[in-house]
């Protein structure tokens, strides 16, 4: 994922991306997923920034650090199928830094 990411970047230009995450109804399954199994913890919001390693480490840590007893579930997949390690890679390949400021905007 982080290969593919690079080469789309490098393609159109960093300075010509944003990325958003939506973390709503964050279940187990992939959203590819034609019948994912029903959340368990509550939505998180809307992510977005210039930086894609920021944005999915931030969305990594919100899903960590939340107070939701829901999130079992959700990190035990995350980590069985070792899902920091794509945020690790691009951020190995240059495409952003995993520290990040998160800003609220309500």
């Amino acid at each position: 994922m982080a290969d593919a990411c690079k080469g789309v970047i490098r393609y159109k230009g960093a300075e010509n991306m944003l990325y958003i995450n939506v973390a709503n109804r964050l279940s187990v399954d992939c959203d590819c997923d034609s019948h994912p199994a029903e959340p368990e913890m509550a939505d998180l919001g809307i992510y977005a920034s210039t930086d894609p390693v920021a944005v999915d480490q931030a969305c990594y840590d919100a899903v960590v650090h939340s107070s939701d007893p829901g999130k079992k579930a959700l990190i035990e997949r995350m980590d069985s199928r070792h899902g920091i390690h794509t945020v690790e890679a691009a951020a190995r390949h240059g495409l952003g830094s995993r520290e990040y400021t998160i800003v609220s905007l309500d």
